[in-house]
């Protein structure tokens, strides 16, 4: 299953990284591409139960039925915001019928990342994951009037 552009660029970009250190910097390097959430942001609403360091998502909408769904995130650890930019890579940008089906497990084998980070990051990428799932499955619900349930 490809991915978006920006996805396919950084699973280009890590084959090209044959070390893991490597690998690890260019992460670190992709969340700090990320654009900082305001205070107002960093709320108890965005935040993204599951993770052990802190998470947040920002969801914004567009269109009724089927939105396409763009996602913003931060995090206090460095290596989690880059996680965090390879889910907004896979995700941000498409609707939400796409988004909830979307076989994210086979993106991420792309990269190995499960194999290489802690099993608390990767608990935290699978609470990453199942938050933007929610939001688009959420997105998608029409009530018989065409208003959106949920976010």
């Amino acid at each position: 299953m490809p991915g978006s552009a920006a996805f396919e660029d950084i699973a280009e970009n890590f084959e090209l990284l044959e070390d893991w250190e490597d690998r690890y910097r260019y992460l670190i390097d992709l969340g700090g591409q990320l654009a900082p959430l305001t205070d107002a942001e960093r709320v108890a609403a965005n935040k993204v139960h599951g993770c052990a360091s802190q998470v947040w998502l920002v969801t914004e909408a567009s269109g009724q039925a089927d939105p396409v769904l763009r996602f913003r995130g931060d995090s206090d650890a460095h290596i989690v915001r880059g996680l965090i930019a390879v889910l907004l890579a896979i995700f941000s940008g498409r609707r939400g019928s796409e988004i909830a089906s979307t076989d994210e497990k086979a993106l991420l084998d792309r990269l190995h990342l499960t194999e290489h980070i802690s099993t608390q990051r990767s608990n935290g990428l699978r609470s990453m994951v199942a938050r933007i799932k929610q939001i688009a499955r959420e997105a998608t619900l029409v009530h018989s009037e065409g208003e959106i349930v949920g976010r």
